[in-house]
């Protein structure tokens, strides 16, 4: 095994062994930072705590490469940070920042036109809220997500277009390719009540708890009006269910989110998750407090970006080991950088387990980091010995929406 290529492999293990969760991301960045000053590469702070870049070469085309630092949650998992929330690389963005990291390397000594910047992102995973709304308060990011704030900053207004990738975690296919993400909102819905003795005079209490569970239930009947084609999925969990058994629950406390394909029915439906609650709280005396907050958008693929990653797939698979055109019900904050770049988000495999599960693990390092890492290095290297093709991906990429809008969703008006 070529000693790059070893080091590749220490690399993103190290990374998988240090987990943390976003906008806290500081071993990772030291890692990695340590490896580009190495291969003397130097590394461009873009603050939000832990967000960087690093750039070879020069004028166009700009290419922009996205690795994603944060870890998620995950109870169990043998290299769960328990300092931090039981964070562990479950989705594998660990392997994301070794790829990217080890292609720019080796890109350096390749690339004669334009230039390349890996762009390392914090904060994708839309958890840890109450930290990060503890951030916004004291001003250090303005939203949820790493690459929103990046965005409304104009962190990425230079490059052409983005190359990022994702583990697939699931699946019986060698690579995905042109695989939509749904969009989604964030709700947190306090139902309160009123407590009073659970024995002995429940009659003069109001039970927050059955509040929730008829709005629960009010949740299961509208799913039948639900289009297939839409996507839509209501998923939460029961934050806080009461402050004490003796007691008839004053304040319950639901968590979820709303996903769509479609933006126009994402909104549709989480107008109607508002509405359940409201009428479900007051049916027995009880009210409902709605924070929302918005996720991400779906995202939309550059097909003429993927028609040259797929040649440089078909290195290493035949054709139907190619996934292609999934909808997939996850999301992600690439989806918001699609509305404004022509971007790609491809799937490697490599993993046993499954993607957010504690079992996840890499199981075949050649296809979680080498083959990936390959297929981006020679995509980068096509692209910027080929600027008529970057001038035909960007004339025919069409922004879905323009900053003004953007900014005034991310505020709800």
């Amino acid at each position: 095994m070529k000693k790059d290529v070893e080091e590749l492999y220490s690399l993103g293990d190290e990374l998988f062994r240090h987990p943390e969760l976003g906008y806290k991301e500081y071993t990772n960045k030291k890692i990695l930072t340590e490896y580009f000053e190495k291969h003397g590469l130097k590394v461009t702070e873009l603050g939000l705590r832990t967000a960087f870049k690093v750039t070879i070469g020069k004028g166009s085309p700009r290419i922009g490469l996205i690795a994603e630092l944060d870890a998620i949650p995950t109870l169990g998992h043998p290299f769960a940070n328990k300092d931090d929330s039981n964070a562990a690389h479950s989705c594998g963005h660990s392997t994301q920042c070794a790829i990217m990291a080890y292609a720019l390397v080796q890109l350096k000594d390749i690339i004669r036109k334009g230039s390349v910047t890996v762009y390392f992102t914090p904060a994708e995973e839309f958890t840890d809220i109450a930290f990060r709304e503890e951030l916004i308060k004291r001003k250090e990011i303005r939203y949820i997500g790493g690459k929103v704030n990046m965005l409304t900053e104009g962190m990425f207004d230079e490059e052409d277009l983005f190359i990022h990738l994702h583990t697939i975690g699931q699946g019986n296919y060698h690579f995905s390719l042109n695989t939509s993400l749904c969009g989604f909102i964030y709700k947190k819905i306090t139902f309160k009540g009123k407590a009073t003795h659970a024995a002995v005079s429940p009659d003069q209490g109001i039970n927050a708890l059955n509040a929730f569970v008829l709005f629960d239930n009010a949740i299961n009947m509208l799913r039948e009006t639900f289009k297939e084609e839409d996507h839509v999925r209501i998923h939460g969990i029961l934050a806080e269910g009461g402050q004490t058994v003796n007691s008839i629950p004053e304040k319950t406390v639901y968590e979820c989110y709303v996903r769509s394909s479609n933006q126009e029915t994402l909104q549709a439906v989480a107008s109607k998750v508002d509405q359940a609650a409201k009428y479900c709280a007051k049916a027995i005396g009880a009210s409902a407090a709605i924070e929302s907050l918005p996720g991400y958008l779906p995202m939309h693929q550059s097909r003429l970006i993927n028609d040259i990653i797929r040649k440089k797939m078909l290195d290493y698979c035949a054709p139907d080991e190619i996934h292609d055109d999934e909808l997939s019900m996850a999301a992600g904050d690439i989806g918001d950088l699609s509305c404004f770049k022509p971007t790609v988000q491809f799937g490697y495999s490599g993993f046993s387990g499954s993607c957010h599960g504690k079992d996840l693990c890499i199981a075949d390092k050649k296809r979680a980091y080498l083959e990936p890492a390959e297929i981006v290095i020679a995509t980068v290297k096509y692209l910027s010995e080929n600027p008529e093709y970057v001038r035909k991906i960007k004339k025919e990429f069409k922004a879905s929406l323009s900053k003004e809008e953007y900014l005034r969703y991310l505020e709800g008006k």
